[in-house]
């Protein structure tokens, strides 16, 4: 008889933690698969392939109390076997929801140090005391996260994994069409991850203020509450930069640029980065550890205090194409040796069997 599984997260929003919770859950059909959310937002439709949808409907922290109460219930009457939670306020809840008996399983997404969420004293407050109250096996999605976040929480670890974020080869195996052979007089770079604040888009546009007079061009994809704001800023400044919206086929996309660039704060273990290293896209990201991590070599890092460090990288990296060619050959095989969908269910498996 197959277990049964609780896969609790916030809401189905395109973000990378619910990307990846979507592809697992299409290949886990050893286990019956219950997704739970707090919010309805739901950005997949079909492409949920899972066994019950609920959704708590959380419209505030005042219904925290009841939440707690509401997923007791759905632990008690579907039988389930495991919980294993995405991000922060599902980990919360299910901390204080989830009976001893019952493994209890939470994916950390982000270096928590770096993290926005996490500079609010509540925020470590709550996660200190519920970790506590229920300690539980804790999988962080980059080996430098784990250690971070016991040391920054001052917590002692009870069971702990490094699984990193994947993609799937077979998704994006259509290679580089090496942009640069076009005729097409302008350089095209490429942005993706929702309009948030870790995602730090106001540095490219600055960097794009300076490089008003060159050909250069920025397509940045995601959707998100700075839209407005940073688009004001486009017009105002005559920008070559379109905001171009969420899109679910950017493997259709990205191979028609040049140059794939991101300026985040903060991250867990970016899934628009190893898309774009599957695409043997040349990478320009910030200098942060994820990122280290993640792509070692094969990137140019610039940094996040100097907009004119950007603008000498991006220039030196264009003028030597076989360079960026090279590099993206490079991106792609650290993610065929190091970040397949099937090393990651591989590892996935062996928790599940390990902790069931």
């Amino acid at each position: 008889m197959k277990k049964n599984i609780v896969h609790f997260i916030y809401n189905l929003g395109r973000g990378g933690a619910e990307v990846m919770l979507v592809k697992v859950l299409k290949e886990l059909k050893e286990y019956n698969n219950i997704v739970v959310t707090m919010t309805p937002q739901n950005h997949f439709g079909s492409e949920l392939d899972c066994d019950q949808l609920i959704c708590l409907n959380v419209k505030s922290v005042l219904h925290f109390p009841a939440a707690v109460i509401r997923f007791k219930k759905i632990i008690r009457k579907n039988k389930v076997d495991m919980v294993h939670t995405h991000l922060f306020w599902p980990m919360v809840i299910a901390r204080l929801s989830t009976p001893a008996r019952i493994p209890l399983v939470s994916t950390i997404h982000a270096f928590v140090e770096s993290s926005i969420e996490y500079r609010r004293s509540y925020v470590r407050i709550l996660d200190r005391l519920t970790y506590h109250v229920r300690k539980n096996i804790i999988i962080t999605v980059a080996k430098g996260a784990s250690k971070e976040y016991f040391d920054f929480l001052n917590l002692r670890p009870y069971k702990a994994f490094s699984l990193y974020t994947f993609v799937d080869p077979r998704q994006f195996n259509q290679g580089s069409s090496l942009p640069f052979l076009r005729t097409n007089p302008n350089v095209r770079l490429i942005c993706v991850g929702a309009l948030r604040i870790q995602k730090n888009h106001k540095f490219l546009l600055e960097a794009f203020k300076k490089l008003a007079d060159e050909n250069f061009e920025l397509d940045i994809y995601g959707e998100g509450p700075l839209e407005h704001e940073l688009q004001q800023y486009i017009d105002e400044n005559y920008l070559k930069v379109k905001l171009k919206g969420e899109v679910s086929n950017i493997e259709n996309l990205i191979n028609q640029y040049d140059l794939f660039v991101m300026s985040s704060t903060f991250e867990g273990f970016s899934l628009s980065v190893l898309e774009a290293m599957a695409m043997e896209m040349p990478l320009l990201l910030s200098d942060i550890e994820s990122f280290r991590e993640q792509c070692a070599d094969t990137a140019t890092y610039f940094s996040l205090i100097d907009v004119d460090d950007f603008i000498d990288k991006v220039k030196s990296l264009v003028a030597d194409k076989t360079k960026l060619v090279q590099s993206g050959k490079l991106a792609k095989a650290r993610v065929l040796n190091h970040f397949t969908f099937d090393m990651h269910m591989d590892g996935l498996r062996k928790i599940y069997r390990q902790v069931i």
